[in-house]
C-alpha cells in the first residue's frame, strides 16, 4: 500500500512559494539574488492596523474560542466594505472568515464540486486553483489566452469550452499571473451568459483595488444581479492593506454555501486568530488611504518594468492594467546563446537566469502557459531595474 494517499500524493508545490524559497535562502547565503517571484507588496501593513492587533492581544476576549465564520463586528464590517466597494449588498450571514484567501478558494471549490464536475478556467491562471479543483474532485477545463489577446477571455471562448458537465465558472480580474482587466461591458457579457447556462460564478477579487490607467474592475455580480444566487465571491485584506501574513481572507455567497462551507471550516481550522481578526476589522472598516500609496508606486513600476522587458531582444511584454505583475512571452530568449548557456523550455531558463543573472521568476510553466515568465513588480524601484538590467546584458 502507498504511504501516501493519492489525492494527496497528486498535490504539487506551490511554485511562487517554492521559488521564494530558493530565492531567499540563496539571499541568506549572502547571494545578492532579486526576487521577482512572490506576488507579495513590499509595504509595512498600516500602523493603526497593526496597533489595533496589539490592544486585540490584551483583550481576554479574543483569548477564547469564537465563531468558526468570524467575528460577527467583523463580519459586519465586510458586508459594509463589499457595499462601498463593489456596490453589492449582502449579509453578514452571507460571509465566511477564511485563514487566508487560499483557504477561501478551496472551500468554495469543496464545497461546490462533485466528482467529475467541470470548471472553466482562463488560462494562465493562479498555481493554486488547479489543486483546490483537483481537491474536489472537480475537472478543470482551460480556455487559453495570450498576449494578443491582452489575456482576456471571450464569451465565444467560454462558450466553446461549455459541456453538459460545466458547473461553474472561474473568473478572475485583475488577474493573477498577467494583470489583465477586463473591461466593464466584457463583464457584462461574461455574467450574462454564465447566467443564461445556469453556471456557478466563482469570482476572486483581491486585487480589486490595484488597477491602473483608468481600468476599472466591477465585480461580475453587479453587472449581473441575477448572478447573486449562483455566485461565490472571494477576497481579503493581503494585497489591498499589505497584510500577506495576516492570513484573513473571506467567501460571500448564497447563505445555504456559505453554512455548508462554515461547516467544513469547522472541522479543519475552526475561527481564524482573533487577533489577525482584529487587524483586518480596523483594516476594512478605514479608508482606502494606504492602497493609494501603494498603487502609485505600483503604477510607476508597472511602466518601467514594461518599459525595460520590451527593450530586450525577444521579450514581447502586453502591458498589465491590475495586480502587480507582468506576463511577458520569452520565447524569443529559448534555444538561444546566453552567457555560453542554452534553455530550450522556461522553466530550464528560470533555472539559468538564477544562477547565471541572480534574478528569480516563475515560469509559465507553473501557470499552464510554457514560453512565458510572471515578474512581480512588487519590490523597490531600484531592485526592479537592476534585475532587469542583469537580463538585459543576459540577454545581450
Amino acid at each position: 500500500m502507498s504511504r501516501i494517499s493519492a489525492r494527496v500524493a497528486a498535490i504539487t508545490e506551490s511554485a511562487t512559494l517554492a521559488v521564494d524559497a530558493q530565492a531567499k535562502a540563496l539571499q541568506a547565503a549572502g547571494r545578492p539574488v532579486i526576487l521577482y517571484g512572490v506576488g507579495e507588496p513590499d509595504f509595512a501593513t498600516p500602523d493603526y492596523i497593526v496597533e489595533a492587533a496589539l490592544r486585540a492581544c490584551g483583550n481576554p476576549r479574543f483569548h477564547r474560542y469564537s465563531p468558526t465564520g468570524g467575528l460577527p463586528e467583523l463580519r459586519e464590517a465586510i458586508a459594509a466594505k463589499t457595499l462601498r466597494d463593489s456596490g453589492y449588498r449582502v449579509e453578514p450571514s452571507q460571509i465566511l472568515v477564511t485563514n487566508g484567501g487560499k483557504q477561501a478558494v478551496y472551500e468554495a471549490f469543496a464545497t461546490l464540486l462533485d466528482p467529475g464536475d467541470e470548471v472553466i478556467v482562463v488560462s494562465p491562471y493562479w498555481t493554486t486553483y488547479p489543486e483546490a479543483i483537483k481537491l474536489a474532485g472537480g475537472v478543470q477545463i482551460d480556455v487559453v489566452t495570450d498576449e494578443a489577446s491582452g489575456y482576456l477571455a471571450t464569451v465565444e471562448q467560454l462558450e466553446a469550452a461549455r459541456t453538459s458537465r460545466t458547473k461553474a465558472l472561474l473568473f478572475v480580474s485583475p488577474s493573477n499571473p498577467t494583470g489583465a482587466v477586463y473591461p466593464p461591458e466584457q463583464v457584462a457579457a461574461i455574467g450574462q451568459w454564465a447566467a443564461d447556462n445556469d453556471l456557478w460564478v466563482v469570482t476572486d477579487e483581491i486585487y480589486e483595488h490595484l488597477t491602473y490607467g483608468g481600468a476599472t474592475a466591477p465585480s461580475i455580480v453587479t453587472r449581473v444581479p441575477e448572478l447573486a444566487d449562483r455566485s461565490i465571491v472571494l477576497n481579503g485584506v493581503a494585497k489591498t492593506y499589505a497584510m500577506t501574513g495576516w492570513r484573513v481572507g473571506w467567501m460571500i455567497g448564497p447563505k445555504d454555501v456559505i453554512k455548508a462551507a462554515t461547516n467544513l471550516q469547522s472541522h479543519a481550522t475552526s475561527n481564524v486568530a482573533n487577533v489577525a481578526q482584529a487587524a483586518a476589522l480596523a483594516a476594512v472598516s478605514g479608508d482606502l488611504s494606504a492602497v493609494v500609496q501603494m498603487r502609485t508606486a505600483f503604477d510607476r513600476r508597472r511602466q518601467i518594468m514594461v518599459r525595460m522587458l520590451n527593450d530586450i531582444p525577444g521579450v514581447v511584454c502586453p502591458e498589465p492594467h491590475g495586480a502587480f505583475y507582468a506576463y511577458p512571452n520569452v520565447k524569443g530568449l529559448l534555444d538561444r546563446d546566453l552567457g555560453g548557456h542554452r534553455a530550450t523550455s522556461t522553466a530550464e531558463l528560470a533555472r539559468l537566469l538564477l544562477k547565471e543573472a541572480e534574478i528569480a521568476v516563475v515560469p509559465g510553466e507553473a501557470f499552464g502557459t510554457p514560453g512565458y515568465f510572471r515578474f512581480s513588480y512588487a519590490l523597490s524601484d531600484e531592485d526592479l531595474v537592476e534585475g532587469l538590467g542583469r537580463l538585459a546584458k543576459l540577454a545581450g
